[in-house]
C-alpha cells in the first residue's frame, strides 16, 4: 500500500507548525523570545496610541464644529460697513425660500464690558428672538435653567416663554460663576458708544436681570457670550428696526461653499455672505495639520516595533541554522523555508496589530471616564477647561481610519519579516552542517 505524499503545497501545514513553534522559543532562545515579545508590545502600543490619538482628534474636530456652528450658524450675512440692515424681514424670506435652508436667525451683535459688584470683563451680546433662541441646539441641553415668568424661580421644565418681553438677559455658566450671580440676579452692561451729548458719546449703562444660565460646553463661549431679546437689543444698541446680521443654517454646511451664489442673490445686492469655513479657515486648518504631523510621528513606534522583528527574526536564523539545513536535506524547498520564518515575523504584526486595535478601542471608548479617573487619583485636571475649548475630553472613532491603520501595521511587519526569511532560504545546507 502507498503512502499519501506530504502536502507540499505553500504554506501547507507543516510549514505553520514550524513557524508556531519557533515562537514558542525554549530556554536557550530566551534572547529570541524577548526580543520578539518587545516587537510584540511595540506594534500593539504603536496602533493602539494611534488609535487613540486618532479618535481623540477627530472628537475634537467635530465637536468644536457642532460647537461653532451650534454658537454662529453656517453662514452669515452683513453689509461691509457693519451698520444695521434695516429691511431684514424682506431679506429674511428671500433667503428662507432657498431649498437647501433650513433656518435664518436676524440679530443683533456687540461688544460690551460686563459689570457685576464682583468684577468686571468684556463679552459679547447678541440679541435675537425669543423663538429663535428656543432652537439654538447649542445652550438648549440639560444643563439650562431658566426663570423666565418668575424670576428668581427656577422653572420644573426650562423653558424660554417670556423670553422677549423679560427684559432680561441670559448669561453662560462660567460668566455667571465669575460674577457670582444666579438667576434673578443683576448685572451691568456697558456700550462705549452711548447718547449724543453736547460732550459728545457717553457709554450707555444699563442694568439686566438674569433671567436663564446656559451651559454650552465650550468655555470661551460660556464666559464671554450673553443673550438679550431682540428689541431689548435693538434699543441698547441703537439699531432703530434694523439688525446687524443674518445667520443661516443650511442642510448641508460641509458643502456651503457652493451655496454662496445663491445665498448672495438672494440677500440681494449691498449685502456679504461669510461661511463658517471662512471664519473659521485658520483654525481648522491648523487641527488638521496637526493631527496629520501626529500620526507621522507615531507611526515611528510601528517602525521601530517592525525593526525589532528583523533584529529578532535575524537572530533565529542564526540559531536555527542547523534545523534549516536537515529541512533542506529532507526536501524542503528553498520557499517554504522562506514562508516558515515569514509566517513566524507575520505573526507578530497581525497578533501586535490586532491587540493593539481592542487596546485602542477600549481607549477611546472610555475617553472621558479615564481622564476622570486620572483626575481623581493625581488631583490634577490633564483636560482643564479654562485652557481647552472644551470641558471634556471627546472621542470619536473612525471605522475607515482604523482600518488604514491596521492595514499599515501589518504592511510594515510583512515587509520587516522579507530580508530575514529572504536569507534563512539562501543558507547553504553543506556550510551551516560544516561544523556540527
Amino acid at each position: 500500500m502507498t503512502q499519501p505524499l506530504p502536502d507540499t503545497r505553500p504554506f501547507a501545514a507543516f510549514e505553520w507548525k514550524l513557524a508556531l513553534r519557533y515562537l514558542r522559543a525554549r530556554r536557550k532562545e530566551g534572547f529570541i523570545s524577548v526580543i520578539s515579545l518587545f516587537s510584540f508590545l511595540g506594534i500593539m502600543l504603536g496602533v493602539a496610541t494611534l488609535i487613540v490619538v486618532m479618535s481623540i482628534f477627530n472628537g475634537f474636530h467635530n465637536e468644536l464644529l457642532s460647537r461653532v456652528l451650534g454658537f454662529s450658524g453656517h453662514a452669515s450675512i452683513y453689509k461691509p460697513d457693519l451698520t444695521p440692515i434695516e429691511d431684514f424681514v424682506v431679506v429674511r424670506d428671500n433667503i428662507v425660500a432657498l431649498p437647501f435652508v433650513k433656518s435664518v436667525v436676524p440679530l443683533v451683535e456687540g461688544q460690551v464690558m460686563v459689570s457685576s459688584i464682583k468684577t468686571a470683563s468684556g463679552a459679547l451680546i447678541r440679541g435675537i428672538s425669543e423663538d429663535d433662541i428656543a432652537h439654538l441646539a447649542s445652550i438648549n441641553n440639560d444643563k439650562l435653567s431658566t426663570a423666565l415668568g418668575q424670576v428668581g424661580v427656577l422653572d420644573a421644565v426650562p423653558s424660554w416663554k417670556g423670553f422677549d418681553k423679560s427684559e432680561g438677559i441670559a448669561i453662560g455658566q462660567r460668566m455667571a460663576w465669575k460674577h457670582q450671580v444666579g438667576l434673578g440676579g443683576t448685572i451691568t452692561l456697558i456700550a462705549p458708544n452711548g447718547p449724543e451729548t453736547v460732550i459728545g458719546s457717553t457709554p450707555r449703562i444699563r442694568d439686566y436681570t438674569v433671567v436663564a444660565i446656559f451651559n454650552m460646553g465650550m468655555s470661551d463661549y460660556d464666559e464671554g457670550v450673553a443673550y438679550l431679546p431682540l428689541n431689548e437689543a435693538q434699543d441698547f444698541f441703537s439699531t432703530d428696526a434694523g439688525v446687524t446680521g443674518i445667520e443661516i443654517n443650511v442642510d448641508r454646511p460641509d458643502n456651503i461653499a457652493a451655496m454662496v451664489g445663491d445665498l448672495a442673490k438672494a440677500a440681494g445686492p449691498g449685502l456679504m455672505v461669510q461661511t463658517w469655513r471662512d471664519r473659521n479657515q485658520a483654525f481648522f486648518t491648523a487641527l488638521t495639520v496637526e493631527r496629520n504631523m501626529l500620526f507621522m510621528v507615531l507611526t515611528m513606534i510601528i517602525l521601530v516595533a517592525a525593526l525589532n522583528i528583523i533584529s529578532g527574526l535575524i537572530m533565529l536564523v542564526k540559531d536555527k541554522g542547523r534545523d534549516i539545513a536537515i529541512l533542506r536535506t529532507m526536501g524542503a524547498t528553498a520557499g517554504a523555508i522562506q514562508r516558515i520564518f515569514f509566517i513566524t515575523g507575520a505573526a507578530i504584526g497581525v497578533i501586535g496589530t490586532l491587540a493593539g486595535v481592542v487596546l485602542g478601542m477600549v481607549i477611546s471608548y472610555y475617553a472621558e471616564p479615564i481622564r476622570r479617573g486620572f483626575q481623581w487619583i493625581s488631583g490634577v485636571d490633564p483636560f482643564n477647561p479654562e485652557l481647552y475649548y472644551l470641558s471634556r475630553l471627546p472621542s470619536e472613532i473612525d471605522v475607515n481610519q482604523t482600518f488604514w491603520i491596521v492595514l499599515m501595521s501589518i504592511g510594515l511587519s510583512f515587509l520587516a519579516t522579507l530580508y530575514p526569511s529572504w536569507k534563512a532560504a539562501r543558507l547553504d545546507p553543506v556550510e551551516a552542517l560544516r561544523y556540527e
